[in-house]
């Protein structure tokens, strides 16, 4: 568990599929990532196979969900390797945007992350997601030249 001065982030476990397909219901959430809302079974697959890990032996998967006041409200997550980089992502539901949480929560994944052995922290987030490239920008990660797939690289280096 990571926890920040709101928010505790909690490792994801399969029995949250049912309340964070609430939290994730609304498809404006995938206006610049792609797909739709899921349905608590898909939910429950997706999360059994994160839970699981990665195939790959030099890739590690870490997922969480956000809590605040006991309540889920979005989730964060970290790919590390190969070696010491992190490339992270963070998904808040509709109904709890606009309080600070995803700042809150990347600021603290981004600050554990600095206390394991990564080095190197990157984000990539479509141009036209001003509220994603705010988050990123609070929790310390700058824009760099370079892009993958239509999509800007933000950067942290530790």
């Amino acid at each position: 568990m990571i926890r920040t001065a709101r928010l505790e982030l909690l490792p994801l476990r399969v029995e949250h599929a049912e309340e964070m397909a609430v939290v994730l219901a609304d498809p404006a959430l995938h206006t610049f990532i792609g797909g739709a809302p899921s349905t608590v079974d898909r939910l429950r697959i997706r999360y059994r196979h994160l839970v699981a890990g990665s195939p790959d032996p030099a890739i590690t998967w870490l997922n969480w969900v956000i809590s605040l006041d006991g309540r889920l409200t979005g989730t964060v997550q970290a790919t590390l390797g190969p070696g010491p980089t992190a490339e992270v992502a963070w998904l808040v539901g509709t109904a709890w945007q606009g309080r600070g949480i995803a700042k809150e929560a990347a600021r603290g994944l981004v600050e554990w992350l600095g206390r394991q052995s990564i080095r190197t922290v990157v984000a990539h987030i479509h141009p036209d997601h001003h509220a994603s490239i705010a988050v990123a920008e609070a929790a310390g990660l700058v824009a760099t030249d370079s892009w993958q797939d239509g999509e800007r690289q933000f950067s942290y280096t530790y």
